[in-house]
């Protein structure tokens, strides 16, 4: 039988990301690690200064959809 992931903390939104996913993903431009902004839904990259939203729970990880963040 095969086990069913984790469901999403309670509070945590109607499309909250696994946490355990962010363990493999990185980012496309620099391939370093990435932090996860819970309250805008993004993924950080400090290392390129950009942020990737999540949309539905899933990361948007194309560098045409990111945000520049400012220094």
């Amino acid at each position: 039988m095969t086990e069913m992931p984790e469901a999403p903390a309670a509070g945590a939104g109607a499309h909250a990301i696994d946490r355990r996913m962010l363990e493999f993903l990185v980012c496309p431009v620099t391939r370093g690690p990435l932090v996860y902004d819970a309250a805008r839904q993004e993924l950080i990259s400090r290392g390129a200064h950009l942020a990737f939203p999540i949309r539905g729970g899933i990361p948007v990880m194309l560098i045409d959809e990111a945000r520049r963040l400012d220094d």
